[in-house]
């Protein structure tokens, strides 16, 4: 294990949560007229919605997926789903989840990249972030050929226990990943990546989105109709 490798996965995790979470609450409370996702649908509405819906119907199944299936200890689930087991399925719905998102983001960097007026109005920050989410979903998907290597799970619970140990601020993360393959690290670095340079762009609006959860718990409001009454003269 040299230096390099040691920086990457077991202290730029900590740089990039701490700015993900610190940049987004400093963001909120300086620039709040920034926060959104400034949709280009009043400048062109063609390809929006195919694109927007196949890409967030496979991101999200895709984030969820890797927060609970990275995240949750071996033990919880081994008595009824074997690690090999586990990993199958996770290949098969990731993939078809992965070619969504795929499919749906390359409309999307098409449309923004072939119209003028929306290019023209793009901010470079979209653009790179678009770029990056692309090239981190071809990076995922090429990973299920490599995991199709290693169907006994081993593969899995490498990369689960990384992830668990950063979590819980356990030692020896770096460690576990001993003969990964560099397309599970690269894909693992620009997913940490993305996670710094969050605060910084539209991603912010994803916070919103999960806030909006909450208004299924707000108590009802009472509205009172208020009769105008008529004179006579």
């Amino acid at each position: 294990m040299n230096y390099l490798e040691l920086f990457i996965f077991g202290i730029y995790p900590y740089i990039c949560l701490t700015i993900f979470f610190l940049g987004s609450l400093i963001r909120f409370d300086r620039d709040q007229y920034t926060w959104k996702s400034d949709s280009s649908q009043l400048l062109r509405k063609k390809q929006l919605r195919l694109g927007s819906m196949l890409f967030h119907i496979g991101v999200l199944f895709l984030f969820f997926g890797h927060f609970f299936g990275m995240l949750t200890p071996h033990f919880f689930y081994e008595s009824f789903i074997a690690a090999g087991e586990k990993q199958l399925v996770a290949m098969i719905t990731g993939g078809i989840a992965g070619i969504f998102g795929l499919v749906g983001l390359s409309i999307l960097l098409h449309r923004r990249l072939m119209d003028d007026r929306i290019r023209l109005t793009s901010k470079p920050s979209d653009i790179l972030l678009l770029f990056i989410l692309w090239i981190q979903l071809v990076l995922g998907l090429a990973t299920i050929p490599l995991s199709a290597a290693h169907l006994d799970g081993s593969m899995m619970l490498k990369l689960a226990g990384w992830a668990q140990h950063i979590m819980t601020f356990q030692g020896g993360a770096v460690e576990l990943l001993s003969g990964v393959n560099w397309v599970f690290r690269l894909h693992m670095f620009l997913g940490m990546t993305l996670f710094l340079i969050f605060p910084f762009t539209r991603l912010v609006h994803i916070w919103s989105g999960f806030a909006s959860i909450t208004y299924l718990f707000r108590p009802y409001q009472i509205v009172r109709s208020r009769r105008l009454g008529i004179g006579r003269k």
